[in-house]
């Protein structure tokens, strides 16, 4: 059973509770002086208007609690985030079609926060009480100070397409024209296109009292249309064309010295509009896009089927209220604007962005879809299958015989998915359970798990339909496996079971003997090449009976009385984590060994960020490497002057959760699917499980010093809430973290191929351990939810 510290076990400031993540954040543009407070106290360069913050000096240890200074604010920290995605598409030492993909994620990850965050803070500014986060910004003044990074964040983005992307595509012989600007012969065949395949599915709206304005699908780009009426005196006419979602944005044409032409389906349309409107003389043409929310409003409690009300919020949520207007290059947009925010019920001085481009970019990637030139492109790597998986005929032996990491996407998804699929088939396997959380349509392990339920094997499938944006998708697959039999569970009232486990139970010699597997990312094979995870195949016995636990929990209604070996959200990992780092205080200030190394997608839980500032103050050295929001501040003399917080953005979506903790020497080192957020450790199914072989805790630790120490991609986050990237010395060498993980993943298999060459496929091999560069070294010695019990 594992000993963990009670965050009582140690003195320790405790912040305020870390209560509810608050739910959301929309986008204002400030008039004149408008947020400077809000920026003062939320920090970093959330309003362009207002400085850094200035951290005054201290004497002695600044108390911990209660003071919303010592903290950032949530939905600017994610914009910083995305400002990092942004830096990647400027950015002249990324290929340049990488660069068009970070500046397509920039745009498709905005779209994400309105119909969230920004939608969710929308909301909150109608109810008569408001959550208010731990820096103390209202809901309206987050709305202004977003409002304001996000305009500057969009100029920056447009700026980047029109003055560097454009430019450097046309050089590459791609360009995207208006029709216009097309020769006769090719423009009269792209009118010929619109009569016969464009024209008969348009539907043109005018907009009168005997035509009410028509609903506008989320994300969906439409045509405004001004014209005048046939008397003057009366108002100008106003019609709405929807651009067909089901036709290709992008149109080829031949273009003169261009190897790759197109056009934009919308400006295709627009040239055609007077077709529509023949009696009518044009004022002005314009296309506008419209974001609504896109939350799910689910009350478990009430509703008799999770899956009935799921697939009701799916058919509602096209119906959510406009957050935000996009109004792209046009003409009469001036006057007709104020009659789109009546219509769609928004504030015109918040919600309307103006873009001088095209609208969405991320639409825009298909234009070098296909084109495969090398130097345009990140350098191809294909994930390596590990050594102890290339050539084995018994991956149960295999696991059987000692624990094994997998290091994704350097390393290849395709044994987990063979680990199902053996099992499906193997006759010893009696039981197969699994979480699945993001799995994607067309997955092996989904037909592997099909496979296995109509050979007549238990096999229980943990299906989190809230897992948002893929709520549709995984309702599908779902009753994909309830056809062929799987027993499907919806997991536990009130929770999203986001923990990545699978358990295989298997008769061994008259015995049944259960094998795990356990991971920081989602089983989906799709993700696993693009994101940043790590997997631990393991036949431990108190892991093992942990699993049993924990299936037991999802699909009954109960809690073992103790966990072996596996740290449990919300069954107590919170207060695991904090005890974790109130040990680390306690030994430093005996004069022990004492450090924290922690890699995570999230900094949010207030208790957590005051602990750590707790340890700071008791003498811990603590390294961060937070890939998205974080909400401390590090580098406050007094208070986290010990702590530094850096972030990789890169080819990969850094994803894995990694913990160190120094212990007074007698290190610990956890993996988990869960982040330090509130949300993760009191609202979600999560785990964290502690890494006991050696050898792989000696990797593990690795890949924290690895990520720690890169000097290519990383940037480090000041007290004010600013980042910068690092700048390595002149004549150092640098380090790129994840070019590095490549070229390890190669040489192990190179190592292992004189072993490889010659044997058959099932063959198992045995490769020596070897310390390799950088990762190793020497050292010492039911459908319905249940409710929680």
């Amino acid at each position: 059973m594992i000993d963990v510290p009670s965050s009582t076990d140690a003195t320790l400031v405790s912040g305020p509770s870390s209560g509810g993540d608050p739910d959301a954040a929309q986008v204002a543009k400030p008039t004149a002086g408008s947020g400077d407070s809000a920026a003062a106290r939320s920090g970093g360069s959330a309003a362009p208007s207002s400085g850094p913050v200035s951290i005054p000096a201290a004497s002695g240890p600044i108390p911990i609690e209660g003071d919303p200074a010592h903290y950032l604010n949530r939905e600017l920290s994610w914009l910083e985030f995305n400002a990092r995605v942004l830096s990647e598409a400027r950015s002249h030492e990324v290929p340049l079609f990488e660069r068009l993909k970070f500046l397509s994620i920039f745009f498709s990850n905005l779209d994400e926060f309105f119909m969230v965050r920004v939608a969710g803070l929308q909301a909150q500014t109608l109810r008569t009480i408001a959550e208010v986060p731990p820096d103390g910004l209202t809901p309206h003044e987050q709305l202004v100070a977003i409002g304001a990074r996000v305009h500057a964040l969009v100029d920056d983005a447009y700026q980047i397409w029109n003055s560097d992307l454009i430019p450097a595509l046309r050089r590459a012989g791609i360009v995207i024209v208006r029709p216009d600007e097309l020769d006769p012969p090719e423009l009269g065949a792209l009118d010929d296109r619109f009569r016969t395949d464009i024209f008969p599915i348009l539907t043109p709206i005018a907009i009168d009292p005997g035509h009410p304005f028509p609903h506008l699908r989320n994300k969906m780009i439409n045509l405004g249309i001004m014209f005048s009426r046939e008397h003057e005196a009366q108002e100008p006419g106003f019609a709405v064309i929807q651009v067909p979602p089901m036709l290709s944005r992008l149109m080829r044409v031949r273009v003169d010295d261009a190897t790759r032409a197109f056009v934009l389906l919308e400006d295709v349309i627009a040239r055609h509009v007077k077709d529509f409107f023949p009696s009518g003389r044009l004022r002005g043409t314009y296309p506008f896009r419209v974001t609504r929310n896109w939350d799910l409003e689910i009350d478990e409690e009430e509703g008799e089927d999770l899956l009935e009300t799921i697939q009701a919020e799916l058919r509602r949520r096209d119906r959510g209220n406009a957050v935000r207007l996009e109004i792209g290059i046009g003409e009469g947009a001036g006057t007709s604007v104020q009659r789109l925010c009546r219509a769609l019920k928004v504030d015109g001085s918040l919600a309307v962005y103006r873009v001088p481009g095209p609208l969405h970019i991320a639409d825009l990637i298909g234009i070098v879809a296909d084109d495969e030139r090398r130097e345009y492109r990140d350098e191809p790597f294909s994930p390596q299958v590990p050594p102890l998986f290339r050539e084995v005929e018994d991956i149960f032996a295999v696991i059987r015989e000692q624990d094994v990491l997998l290091h994704h996407p350097y390393e290849s998804f395709d044994p987990i998915a063979e680990f199902v699929s053996r099992a499906a088939d193997d006759p010893n396997v009696l039981a197969i359970k699994q979480t699945l959380y993001r799995t994607g349509g067309d997955s092996p392990i989904l037909k592997a798990l099909a496979r296995a339920a109509e050979s007549g094997k238990q096999v229980t499938a943990i299906v989190e339909l809230k897992a948002r944006f893929d709520e549709a998708s995984n309702i599908q697959w779902a009753r994909m496996l309830e056809q062929s039999g799987v027993q499907v569970i919806y997991g536990l009232l009130g929770l999203k079971t986001h923990a990545k486990a699978l358990l295989v139970v298997r008769r061994e010699k008259d015995k049944l003997r259960r094998y795990v597997h356990l991971s920081t990312g989602n089983y989906n094979p799709q993700t696993a090449r693009l994101y940043t995870d790590i997997g631990l195949f393991t036949a431990n016995r108190e892991i093992g009976e942990d699993m049993t636990s924990l299936f037991n929990l999802l699909t009954g209604y109960s809690a073992p009385p103790k966990w072996n070996r596996l740290l449990v959200a919300p069954l107590g990992l919170h207060e695991a984590v904090l005890g974790f780092i109130a040990r680390e205080a306690a030994h430093a200030r005996a004069g022990r060994k004492a450090e924290i190394v922690a890699q995570m997608n999230a900094l949010v839980d207030v208790d957590v960020i005051d602990a750590l500032y707790a340890a700071s103050q008791a003498g811990v050295d603590i390294k961060l490497a937070v890939r998205g929001i974080c909400c401390l501040r590090p580098g406050i003399p007094g208070l986290s002057e010990r702590i530094q917080v850096r972030a990789i953005i890169d080819r990969f979506l850094e994803h894995k959760r990694l913990f160190r903790f120094a212990n007074g020497g007698n290190e610990e080192v956890y993996m988990s699917s869960a982040d330090w957020m509130p949300r993760n450790f009191h609202r979600r199914v999560e785990l964290m499980v502690p890494i006991i072989e050696p050898a792989i805790r000696a990797r593990v630790e690795d890949m924290l010093n690895m990520v720690t120490s890169d000097t290519a991609k990383t940037w480090e986050l000041a007290s004010d809430g600013s980042y910068h990237k690092l700048q390595v010395p002149s004549g150092a060498a640098s380090l790129r973290s994840q070019q590095r993980f490549i070229e390890l993943a190669r040489e192990r298999v190179k190592l292992s191929d004189p072993l490889a060459r010659g044997g058959g496929r099932f063959h198992i091999l045995r490769v020596p351990a070897r310390a390799s560069d950088g990762e190793s070294r020497h050292r010492k010695g039911a459908k319905k939810k249940k409710s929680l019990p």
